[in-house]
């Protein structure tokens, strides 16, 4: 058992690894709530025991089963973002292959890791599809609530039912992810950001997302209207336009850097040329064209200072969608340069001096995010064909 604290509540409760588990007598998806992967981030905890404690005080009928899961026990007790290395920066297959391998684990969140994992697998081994899985958050600074996933048109699809901000593209930029690891698996998997680290509004946007998401996957049976209900507490939530955002600048803190955000930034504003946004060395950092700002960092731990985004047309979400159903990405193999990194065909290698002739913006279209992968080479990633798309194709959102 660990202690979490809510400063927002003034509230300290004790937690399990399972904070809650709920089985239904029929038949329904598989749907996994984690809380607290970040030590600093409690609102997901907090909001999970309220709504899994309404489930059971009101006897509400459960169609399959879901899960309510707790990250970072460590972190949690202690309010700390991590211990000693962030446990949503650690989660490559090499590396759970070698925690899992070793009788003693190098350092508190590989531990953590190994019984995350081992509780993931027995629930892909004994849970029935479909399977969600939703990791909540919060932010250092002020936000209005958004979603962040992984760029496949399984993910696009569920993600579109909710009306949020929705950001593509994380995985360019952020390594080990939890969520990244299993979105490799094939399944729909995401990201919600609740709001700051200490606002009790950040709780309560997230036991409204948990009840929608409840209803969205078919876990609870409710009407269309109350559904309706449900799906305009998140979307009176002010702020941003629900649209897609793709991410396409990170500014990455190097361990000598002295960085310092400038006070009063919030994710999604547009801020001017020419204004300064942070402190490196006591330098100000200033940006040389009209930019939109997401996830400023306001806390010691972490090493991403901010994100540049940018809203994705319409119009290029509909010819992404087409160019990945028809394959057009099986063309550029016939390039020089170009290859296939195995033959599972989700992967390929390409020379730099051809990549030049590339925008990254065309690689996105076609559903591949690009990484440095030596000095001569890029590799980039596809997720498509990991995803287990016929898991989903009898509920409700994917028919809509």
């Amino acid at each position: 058992m660990s202690k979490v604290h809510s400063i927002a509540l003034d509230e300290t409760m004790e937690v399990d690894r399972v904070l809650d588990h709920l089985q239904g007598k029929s038949r329904g998806p598989t749907v996994v709530f984690f809380g607290g992967i970040h030590g600093n981030e409690p609102a997901g905890v907090f909001a999970l025991r309220h709504v899994f404690k309404e489930i059971r005080s009101k006897h509400i009928p459960i169609h399959g089963e879901v899960y309510a899961i707790t990250g970072n026990l460590g972190a949690l007790e202690r309010s700390m973002r991590y211990q000693q290395e962030d446990l949503n920066r650690i989660w490559f297959p090499e590396r759970i292959s070698t925690i899992m391998d070793e009788r003693q684990v190098q350092h508190a969140e590989e531990d953590e890791l190994k019984h995350l994992y081992n509780l993931l697998r027995d629930i892909l081994e004994n849970g029935k599809p479909p399977f969600y899985f939703l990791d909540l958050h919060t932010t250092s600074s002020d936000t209005t609530p958004f979603m962040v996933m992984n760029d496949s048109l399984l993910n696009r699809k569920y993600a579109s039912h909710y009306p949020l901000p929705i950001i593509l593209g994380i995985e360019e930029y952020l390594e080990g992810a939890l969520l990244s690891y299993i979105n490799e698996l094939g399944y729909v998997s995401l990201g919600f950001e609740s709001g700051q680290h200490n606002d009790g509004k950040a709780i309560q946007n997230c036991i409204d997302f948990i009840r929608y998401s409840l209803a969205l996957t078919e876990t609870v049976a409710i009407s269309e209207k109350e559904k309706k209900k449900l799906k305009g507490a998140i979307s009176a939530i002010d702020g941003v336009p629900h649209r897609f955002y793709e991410i396409y600048h990170q500014h990455l803190i190097s361990p000598q850097s002295d960085f310092k955000m400038l006070p009063g930034f919030v994710n999604f504003q547009e801020i001017p040329k020419g204004k300064s946004i942070a402190l490196v060395h006591g330098e100000e950092l200033k940006t040389r064209k009209r930019r939109q700002i997401f996830m400023p960092l306001y806390q010691e731990q972490g090493n991403e200072g901010f994100y540049f985004i940018r809203p994705i047309p319409k119009v290029l979400l509909w010819i992404s969608k087409e160019l990945r159903r028809f394959k057009v990405d099986h063309l550029l193999v016939r390039l020089p340069g170009v290859k296939w990194k195995s033959k599972v065909k989700d992967t390929l290698v390409v020379d730099q001096r051809v990549a030049r002739f590339f925008a990254k913006s065309f690689f996105h279209l076609l559903g591949y995010r690009a990484r440095k992968f030596d000095e001569t080479h890029l590799v980039a990633k596809n997720r498509e064909r990991a995803s287990k798309s016929q898991d989903y194709k009898e509920t409700g959102w994917f028919k809509a």
